[in-house]
Formats: structure tokens, C-alpha cells, sequence
């Protein structure tokens, strides 16, 4: 009779959250910025994304049902949001056999060889895309040469937009100190402009942050300490802070990539420090940094640190008076 009994403490709370309803509201909430790089790029964006999400479901697959011999998790839409982020972080341009490379390193390395799901200590997107921008830098800094540089090329001061160059690498050329009226603000917010496939479309992005907010997959204090850390460490250093924000993947970075689960710290105290030094670091390796972008490392970076901080940063126990 005891076997079928289970009494524990309470508590007892209730909830309609899963893992898959969560990883469902994400890949809900990038819809918009794959729109926009269908928009900018034309179906070479929807190519890119295709053939990363289906070699990193494939990935997992193989992993799960020869290495591992248990169930398939494929259907927690993780592997596909790990395939979706991975093509915002790449070219729309790029051949897709290093697609499939990057895809595989992100499941297989950064996901897999941890356990899986809940194990891994970085975030695997980020971990396939570095991998492929250490292994192939050329062909992971080359844009596509027909799509505008974000910059008016009415001014007479900017980067010909044939050269297939990106806003942030006409910033880093002009030492992140470029005036402000040579820029096409329209094109900055629509994402009318060269770069990663989510790199582009600032208000698509921040509509998928409402979205992820209202739905209560993530909370503020990750993504909001990112930008402001970032733009307030701008501005100190003389940059615009506004610019700095919306070039590069600064924003999508802060959306969707920091602000994974397994990855982030656990309390708000530490999520807002967490962020802040994601800002921090990011805009010291646009200025002083040997690449224009900083996001990935900053974030890799810090997925290190978030043991610590959860070790030192934790909340009082229940009942617990504190110290005078």
C-alpha cells in the first residue's frame, strides 16, 4: 500500500509550463526576425535556416538512438531553436556543407557531449557558430554584396554597398566614433541591411522579446541589463549608444540567446549581473577587440561564469532572518 501513496512537503505548486511549451513560445517569438531576413536576403535566408535546423534535429536523432540508446527529445523543439539561432548567426550566403558542420558541433559538442537538454554548460548555437568563425573566418565574414550596407550612401562618406560590407564593420572602421547623420535609420530598424540573418530587424526582434515577456517564458532582467549595460559602456567611451545597440546581433543575443534556461543564472540578482557584464564585454571587444563583434564571446564568456554566480549569489532561505 505504501507504493501508492507518495506524500511530500508543501508547497505543492501547480503549473501548466512544460520544456515543450516553452521551446514552442521561443521558436513562436523568432518567427519575425525570420520573416525579415526572408525579406532582406529573399529564400536564401529560408535555405540557410532549413538546412540548420534539419541537420541539428538530425544530429540529436543519431546521438539519441546509437550513442545514448534511449527516447528521442527532438519533439521538445529545443534542437530546432538551437538550428534557428545558429542560421541568425550565419551569412545568408554561406555553403551549406559548413552549415551542416556548424550544426553538428553545436548538437554534438555543445549539447549532446554534456547529457543533452538541462546538461550543457554553453549555449550550443553560439558554441557551433564560434566554431565556424574560428574555422572558416573568410567565408563567415563575407556578405552578400547585393543588399545595403545600413549606411546612406547619399552622404558620400560611407562604404559602397556592392562591397557587401555590414553596419558594424563600417563602424569598427571608423573607430565606433562615425557621425550619426550618415546613417539610414529607416533601414536600422526594418532591417533593410547587410549582415547575419538575424542581425537585421531591430523591431522584429523586439517583438518577439514582447512576446517571450507576455507569455512569461523569460523575465526582463536579462535582456534589459544587456542593453543597457551595453548602451551606458558606449556612451562612457564615447560611442552613440543607440547605434551600438541596434547594429550587430547585440539585440538578438540579449533576446535569445542569453537568456536561455539551462545557461543563465537562476536568480534575478544574478541574471542582472550576468546581463550587465554581457553589455560590458561586448562593446570592449567592438572597441578595443581584433573582431567587430563581440556578442558570441561575451555571452560564452559569462555561460562560464553563471555557476559562480549562482553559487554566490542566492536567496534567502525560507524562515532565515538576516544579519544585522
Amino acid at each position: 500500500m505504501s507504493n501508492k501513496l507518495t506524500i511530500s512537503v508543501a508547497p505543492h505548486i501547480h503549473t501548466t509550463n512544460s520544456v515543450e511549451k516553452c521551446m514552442w513560445n521561443v521558436v513562436i517569438a523568432m518567427l519575425p526576425v525570420l520573416g525579415i531576413s526572408i525579406y532582406v536576403f529573399g529564400m536564401s535566408a529560408l535555405w540557410v535556416t532549413l538546412i540548420s535546423v534539419a541537420s541539428c534535429i538530425l544530429t540529436e536523432w543519431l546521438i539519441e538512438k546509437y550513442l545514448f540508446h534511449r527516447n528521442c527529445t527532438i519533439g521538445n523543439g529545443s534542437a530546432i531553436i538551437t538550428g534557428m539561432l545558429l542560421a541568425f548567426n550565419l551569412p545568408n550566403i554561406l555553403p551549406w556543407w559548413m552549415i551542416v558542420i556548424g550544426a553538428v558541433v553545436a548538437i554534438g559538442v555543445g549539447k549532446m557531449s554534456f547529457g543533452g537538454l538541462g546538461c550543457n554548460i554553453w549555449n550550443p548555437a553560439l558554441v557551433g557558430r564560434v566554431f565556424l568563425l574560428l574555422s572558416f573566418p573568410a567565408a563567415m565574414t563575407t556578405w552578400d554584396a547585393g543588399v545595403a550596407s545600413g549606411v546612406d550612401a547619399t552622404t558620400g562618406a560611407s562604404i559602397d554597398a556592392s562591397s557587401g560590407a555590414t553596419l558594424l564593420a563600417t563602424l569598427k572602421s571608423h573607430s565606433h566614433q562615425m557621425d550619426t547623420s550618415q546613417i539610414d535609420w529607416l533601414s536600422v530598424w526594418i532591417g533593410d541591411m547587410n549582415g547575419s540573418l538575424g542581425e537585421v530587424g531591430s523591431i522584429a526582434i523586439l517583438i518577439g522579446l514582447a512576446y517571450l515577456l507576455i507569455t512569461r517564458v523569460i523575465t526582463w532582467h536579462i535582456p534589459v541589463s544587456v542593453i543597457a549595460s551595453a548602451a551606458i559602456f558606449s556612451w562612457m567611451l564615447g560611442c552613440n549608444p543607440l547605434l551600438e545597440v541596434l547594429s550587430g546581433g547585440l539585440l538578438l543575443g540579449a533576446v535569445f540567446m542569453a537568456t536561455d534556461y539551462v545557461t543563465s543564472p537562476m536568480t534575478k540578482k544574478g541574471q542582472l549581473i550576468y546581463g550587465a557584464m554581457i553589455g560590458i564585454i561586448t562593446i570592449l571587444i567592438r572597441c578595443y577587440g581584433s573582431y567587430p563583434e563581440g556578442v558570441s564571446f561575451a555571452i560564452l564568456l559569462m555561460n562560464g561564469f553563471t555557476p559562480l554566480i549562482n553559487k554566490y549569489i542566492k536567496p534567502r532561505r525560507f524562515g532565515e532572518r538576516r544579519g544585522k
